[in-house]
C-alpha cells in the first residue's frame, strides 16, 4: 500500500477518487496539484488532500503512486515530464482519461510502470466542489494494462476499493471502440440534434417551446463540457470517423426505405431497435452516466409540489432537478424528479408512495 500519493488534477474525478482513498486508508498522505491554485486551496480546506504539491518535481520523486486526473493532451504532457525525473524505482503511475490508446501508447514507453485507467462515472457538476465519494459506486472502473503488471492492477483495485466500483480489464483498443460507440458518438448525435433544432427554430420560433419536453430529455448529454469533449473526440478521432461513416450509411439506408416506401423494412428497423434497447439494464452505470428520474402523477392543485419536495426534504433525500409536464386544470400533471444516485431514487420513490396516493414510476 502506498504511503504517499501525488494527485495531478483536482476536478470532479480526481477529487472524488481522493475522497474514496482517504475514506479507506486515512493514513495515506495525498499531495495535490492543479493549474487552478484556488482548486488546490479548496481541496486542502475540504480535506480532500493533505498537502499542496508546491514543489512538484520533489513531491513526484518521493511519491509511491501518481494519479493523472487531467485531460488526454495534458496527461501525455505530464507523462513526458515525469519521465525526465528520477522517480522511485517501484513507483506506479495511472490515469483516469476517457480514451486510452494515445495515453497508454505514451505510458508504456516510459521508464516507470504505467497502468491506464478509466472510472466510467460523471456528474452534471464539475470541479473540486463537486467531489463525491459515492460518485463511482456500482460504476465500471476499467484498467488497460499492457505489461506484465497484473499484481499492480490488484494493488490499484485494493487501493480504490472505497469507490465500490466494478473493476474490469480491457485492451486500450477495445476500450476506445466500446466507449466510442456507447459514449463519445452519442454526444456527437445529441449535439447534432440540438444544432438541427436550432436551425428549425430560426424558421419556426415556437419549436423551442415544443422542444422543452422529450426532445430536451434525449439531448441532455449535449450540455456536457465542450472543452472536455473536444479533447475526447480528437484523442479518439479514428474511431469517431468510423462511427460517423457507419451512421451516415445507416441514415442513407433509411432514406432509401422512405423514398421507396418500404414499410416492412422501416417497421423491422424500429422493432429490432425496440427489442435490443429493452435488453439494456435499467439504471446501471455504463458509458453514459445514468439519469435517475422519477415520474410522479400529481393533481393540478395548489401546494402539491411543495408537498412532494417537503416529504423528500424531511427524509433528507436530495434532488438535483425537477420539472413539471402537462399540468392542466383538473387534469393530473406529471412531476419529474431527478436524483443524484440510484439509491436516492429508490428512497425517494418509497417515501412518496408511503406518504401519498400519487402513482410513481421510473422513467
Amino acid at each position: 500500500m502506498p504511503e504517499k500519493i501525488l494527485l495531478i488534477g483536482l476536478g470532479l474525478i480526481g477529487s472524488s477518487l481522493a475522497l474514496c482513498i482517504k475514506d479507506q486508508f486515512p493514513q495515506i498522505k495525498i499531495y495535490g496539484h492543479d493549474l487552478m491554485k484556488q482548486s488546490e486551496k479548496l481541496a486542502k480546506q475540504m480535506g480532500i488532500i493533505d498537502e499542496i504539491a508546491h514543489h512538484f518535481d520533489e513531491v513526484a520523486q518521493t511519491s509511491d503512486l501518481i494519479i493523472l486526473a487531467v485531460p488526454v493532451k495534458t496527461c501525455i504532457q505530464q507523462l513526458e515530464h515525469l519521465n525526465t525525473l528520477t522517480l522511485k524505482p517501484e513507483v506506479l503511475v495511472t490515469d483516469v482519461c476517457s480514451t486510452k490508446q494515445l495515453v497508454v501508447a505514451s505510458g508504456q514507453t516510459k521508464k516507470f510502470d504505467f497502468i491506464g485507467g478509466h472510472p466510467m462515472a460523471g456528474s452534471h457538476k464539475s470541479g473540486v466542489m463537486a467531489a463525491d465519494k459515492n460518485l463511482f459506486e456500482n460504476a465500471f472502473y476499467i484498467f488497460t494494462p499492457t505489461r506484465e503488471v497484473n499484481h499492480k492492477v490488484a494493488q490499484l483495485e485494493q487501493l480504490f476499493k472505497g469507490t465500490r466500483a466494478k473493476f474490469i480489464q480491457l485492451a486500450p483498443e477495445e476500450h476506445d471502440e466500446i466507449t466510442g460507440m456507447l459514449s463519445h458518438f452519442p454526444h456527437i448525435v445529441a449535439s447534432g440534434l440540438v444544432h438541427q433544432s436550432h436551425d428549425l427554430n430560426n424558421q419556426y420560433p415556437r419549436s423551442r417551446k415544443l422542444a422543452a419536453g422529450g426532445f430536451r430529455d434525449i439531448t441532455r448529454i449535449a450540455s456536457a463540457d465542450p472543452r472536455m469533449w473536444t479533447d475526447i473526440l480528437l484523442s479518439n478521432r479514428h474511431i469517431m470517423l468510423d462511427q460517423i461513416k457507419h451512421w451516415q450509411d445507416l441514415m442513407a439506408q433509411i432514406a432509401s426505405w422512405l423514398n421507396l416506401e418500404q414499410e416492412q423494412a422501416i417497421f423491422k428497423f424500429f422493432k429490432d431497435a425496440q427489442v435490443f434497447r429493452d435488453q439494456i439494464p435499467i439504471h446501471k452505470k455504463g458509458a453514459i452516466p445514468a439519469f435517475h428520474d422519477l415520474l410522479v402523477d400529481v393533481p393540478d392543485t395548489p401546494g402539491v409540489i411543495a408537498e412532494v419536495t417537503g416529504l423528500l426534504g424531511s427524509q433528507r433525500i436530495s434532488i438535483i432537478n425537477l420539472r413539471i409536464h402537462e399540468t392542466r386544470e383538473e387534469i393530473s400533471g406529471i412531476f419529474q424528479l431527478s436524483f443524484k444516485t440510484e439509491r436516492d431514487l429508490e428512497a425517494g420513490k418509497a417515501c412518496i408512495e408511503a406518504h401519498t396516493s400519487y402513482p410513481c414510476r421510473l422513467k
